[in-house]
């Protein structure tokens, strides 16, 4: 009996609704990392408001494109590696390129931006390869190990009450500090106490 012809995968075909969601998650988190640069650029202050105000809109691209997939039942692993790469950009490279712009730019802050980001990845790998162990009966995950990358928000927030009391530049909290040649601004710590909390194994998370 002749087998079946295998459908060759096709991107477009094979995209879901709450693909489309989990898009406009990735593509509001890079139209802030080019906001970001283009304040850096500019000084122009309305696209370093942009660069904060496309990232709410990716934090509720990120919560309906699961409950869209549940709903319409379209789970599927191209959904979940478009989820966690999406995410990557909007909640782990958008905040760091924020902090940049916001005076975050000497090389001690570059290495703690890098960790960030580094743990972001790590974090979301990990998510992906331990999800199934970690599921229910019905395919739940009951909990994350770490904090979710989209807590980032949190530090998105802050920095824009800093940026609304013009406090940024030259102006940040805690100033700036020389290690030997290279410039370290203490407040990138905050990002490097949220990266290490994500890939943190003693922290677990109720999943909603």
């Amino acid at each position: 009996m002749k087998k079946p012809k295998k459908r060759r995968f096709s991107m477009i075909r094979d995209f879901q609704v709450a693909d489309f969601l989990t898009l406009g998650n990735g593509f509001a988190g890079m139209g802030s990392v080019l906001a970001s640069m283009k304040y850096v650029a500019t000084s122009d202050v309305t696209f370093l408001q942009l660069a904060f105000a496309l990232l709410p809109i990716s934090l509720v691209c990120d919560f309906l494109d699961g409950r869209v997939a549940r709903m319409r039942h379209e789970v599927s692993l191209l959904g979940q590696e478009l989820d966690s790469l999406a995410d990557l950009v909007a909640f782990g490279v958008a905040p760091a390129a924020l902090a940049f712009a916001l005076g975050m730019r000497g090389g001690v802050d570059a290495i703690g931006l890098v960790y960030f980001v580094g743990c972001g990845i790590s974090r979301l790998a990990r998510y992906n390869a331990t999800a199934a162990s970690l599921s229910d009966s019905s395919g739940k995950v009951a909990y994350f190990e770490g904090t979710p990358i989209p807590t980032s928000l949190i530090i998105v927030f802050f920095y824009a009450v800093l940026s609304a009391m013009g406090r940024i530049g030259s102006a940040l909290p805690g100033g700036e500090v020389l290690v030997g040649p290279f410039v370290f601004h203490p407040l990138v710590l905050v990002h490097v106490v949220s990266g290490s909390a994500m890939i943190s194994k003693t922290l677990r998370i109720p999943k909603p």
